[in-house]
Order: C-alpha cells, then structure tokens, then sequence
C-alpha cells in the first residue's frame, strides 16, 4: 500500500481507503465511505480509536504526556497565562495582544450579571440540590431568557452566546453554592478579575468587605486554566453532537454539563479526596499502598494514573508546585493534607507505581487544593464545568463554522431478535 492510503479485505474483496494526516498525532483511515463500497461498519464502542471530527484546538499525546492548546504547552499557559487569556487563544484562535486581551476581558465582565428573573429560578431547587443538577437546569434555561444569541448560522449571535455563557458560569455557580447554604446572592463586581470575581461571589458575605487572596486567585486561575479543554473526551463530544442536530448553544452546554456530571468523567477529584478521608492519617499509607498492589483487594488508589496519559499528567506538574503554595498561604493543618502529600511522595518514589506509571494526576491535586480553599466536594463537578465551558464553546464554534459538519449518526451492531411475526395477546 502507498503512503496516502490503507487497503482491506472486507468479505472476500480488497479496498483501499484514503488516509488521512493531521498536523500531530496519528494518521487517520478516512472510513466515510465504508459503508457505500463495502456494506460494513466499523465497531468501536467508545470511539477510542475513531476521530470523530476535525479539530485545531487540542492536542494530546497521552504516551509523551503532552497537551497542547492551538500548539501552546499547557506547563507554559498555566505558569505565564490567564484564563482569560487562554479562552482568548481557545475562542479566537491566537493568544491576545495587549489591547485585544483588555476589549476581551471587558466584554466578558459587562455579561457575568445574569437576568434578575433566573434570581427566581433558583427558588424552585431544593436546599439540598447538587449544584450540577442546578447547573444543567439553569444553563439549559438562558435560551428562553436570550433569544438574540440563538441563531446558529449569525457568527455574530454564535459569539455573542459563547461571551455570555463563558462569562454567566461563574456566576451561576456561585449563586447555586450560595443557594445550597442559604446565604444571600452576590452580585458579580466588574472591578475584580475573572477568577477574583468567582471567589467574592462564593465566599464573600454582604456584610462586609470580601479580599481576594492573590495566592489562592491564582491557584484558581491555574485550575481553570488545566480544565479549559482536553480534546474529543465524553463531555466536548456530548456538546458536538447535540450542537450537530442544530441546537441552540444553552442547549448544548447544558447537555456537556450533564456528560460532566457522571462521577467516570468529571467526579474523579472528589473520588480522590475521599480516598485521603478513608486514609485519614499518614501512619496507614503502607497499608493502603500495600492494598493498592493487591490484585485481589477492591480497593484502587484514587488519582493516580490517567486513561489517556500512559506517562506523568502534564497537568499535575504544575499542580504539584500550586498546592505547596496553597498550603503555606492557608497555612492548612490537617491530617488528610499531610496524607496527600506523604502519599504523593511515596508513590513516586515507590518502583511498583513506577513501574505501572501510577503517577499523581491533576484530580489528585486539585481535589485537595479546591477542599483546602473551603470549597464542598459537591461543589467540584461545578468548578470543572466552569472551566470547561470555555472548551465546549469553542468546540462548538468550531463545529458549527465546519462546512461539511453533519448531524451525529453512530452506527450499532444489532443483536437482537430477527425479523418475527406479532402475535394476538390471547395466543402467546
């Protein structure tokens, strides 16, 4: 076969189909027209071996441990960058210049108030109500209040509804964690940065003034900056393929937000966080560590390695660095936090971890980091949407602006009963 195509055998007949290569990664077996010239599908559940889209945004090389944004290594974003300046990047496809990342981040601050009748909405949640459940309700209800941001085929209305949903979700999950303690609403202030902002209007009372802790706006802004995209993972192709049936964009956020919300995908901080509880103090380490190489024992080390990333998370890297510095600002003394830290120690220094590339990964870290902040662990899932709607809009956009985007259609291998004839009720 050359190099620009790849041949099968397909019921006794050989065909030969296009490949194609991409900037990075692998190159990709361009299967369109599988079905036509040879009346077969593929089968691949999960789509771990199928590219369902075209994209620039995110790259993941999970063996070499490296994630790109538009080319840019998320170590140098995350260490040089802003959030703002990120959803910049991811939105608009270039890192900022000076004036652009000021008229950027000014018409995101003039759209983080939200209409005074979703104050309201808020109102028919139970006290109780995981803030997920009230994010994907709220999110999904924007559409009815901003009627000039929905129609898909505007460029100008698509990036008008991308501005307000990456600049409302702060806002919208302050206000479900300030619901779920009974506290008043705070209304965002536009003198305070993206990530200064989400804090007041989490933990600042109308009582009295609320001071950004510069430490910890950071340590923040870092967490956002990691979760703003990762690529075709089960959340960002949830957003494609309900943005393929031309929904509006609320919609879509909404139903990514949903995906999110599954503890497989987006609860794995707090699975690992409990896991530090169930330690509880660093003298049972060996214990569980001795647990965690018993192939016989149910019991797994939460956030340690990673499905895509076959080396160290390049994210962790940098989250390694943030919660030292989270830790000494708070000055937190707490024996679940001397377990993270002695864990994390051991663990990369122990040949078995070593061996089967168990390495810390960012949900170990930022677990920790987000309970130490104060933050309830309802409230993670909530704060990985935040982040993340900055990827979903500009994957969505992407999509949308793809001449030759489709509606999603998968396939499936029917095991069911053959053709049978209905039978009266009386006779079966």
């Amino acid at each position: 076969m050359g190099n620009n195509s790849a041949g099968f055998n397909i019921n006794g007949e050989n065909h030969e189909f296009a490949m194609m290569k991409g900037t990075e990664g692998p190159d990709v077996v361009d299967i369109r027209k599988l079905y036509a010239q040879t009346g077969a599908f593929t089968y691949d559940p999960g789509f771990t071996s199928t590219a369902s889209c075209e994209s620039e945004l995110t790259f993941i090389d999970g063996g070499e441990g490296i994630l790109l944004h538009r080319g840019y290594p998320i170590e140098q974003l995350a260490e040089h960058s802003s959030f703002m300046e990120v959803a910049h990047l991811l939105l608009r496809g270039e890192l900022p210049t000076s004036d652009e990342y000021t008229d950027f981040t000014s018409t995101i601050t003039r759209h983080t108030m939200l209409h005074d009748q979703l104050r309201g909405f808020y109102q028919g949640f139970r006290r109780d109500a995981h803030p997920m459940a009230i994010m994907c309700g709220v999110v999904g209800a924007l559409s009815a209040f901003y009627h000039d941001s929905t129609d898909i085929n505007d460029p100008q209305q698509r990036m008008i509804a991308s501005h307000r949903l990456i600049a409302k979700m702060p806002t919208i999950a302050a206000m479900a964690y300030k619901y779920a303690v009974g506290q008043p609403f705070l209304y965002p202030d536009n003198s305070l940065s993206y990530t200064g902002n989400f804090l007041r209007m989490t933990f600042g009372v109308p009582a009295e003034p609320y001071e950004v802790n510069p430490v910890i706006e950071k340590a923040m802004d870092r967490i956002f900056i990691l979760h703003a995209d990762h690529e075709q993972n089960a959340s960002t192709s949830t957003v494609r393929l309900a943005g393929s049936s031309g929904a509006n964009p609320f919609a879509c956020i909404a139903a990514g937000i949903a995906c999110l919300w599954g503890p497989a995908h987006g609860g794995a901080n707090e699975a690992a966080l409990n896991m530090l509880h169930e330690i509880g103090h660093p003298d049972r380490i060996p214990e569980y560590i001795a647990r965690a190489k018993d192939k016989d024992d149910p019991f797994r080390l939460m956030g340690f390695g990673h499905r895509v990333y076959k080396n160290y998370d390049p994210r962790a890297t940098v989250m390694q660095k943030t919660v030292r510095e989270v830790f000494d600002a708070l000055k937190v003394s707490d024996p679940v936090f001397d377990v993270a830290l002695q864990l994390e120690e051991m663990a990369l220094n122990d040949p078995y971890f070593k061996e089967k590339k168990l390495f810390p990964n960012v949900d170990f870290y930022s677990g920790i980091i987000l309970s130490a902040i104060g933050f309830p662990t309802s409230m993670f899932t909530a704060l990985f949407a935040l982040a993340r709607t900055v990827g979903w809009v500009a994957q969505w956009n992407e999509m949308i602006s793809d001449p030759g985007q489709r509606i999603g259609r998968p396939r499936q291998l029917y095991t069911g009963p053959t053709h049978r004839d209905y039978v009266e009720i009386s006779k079966r």
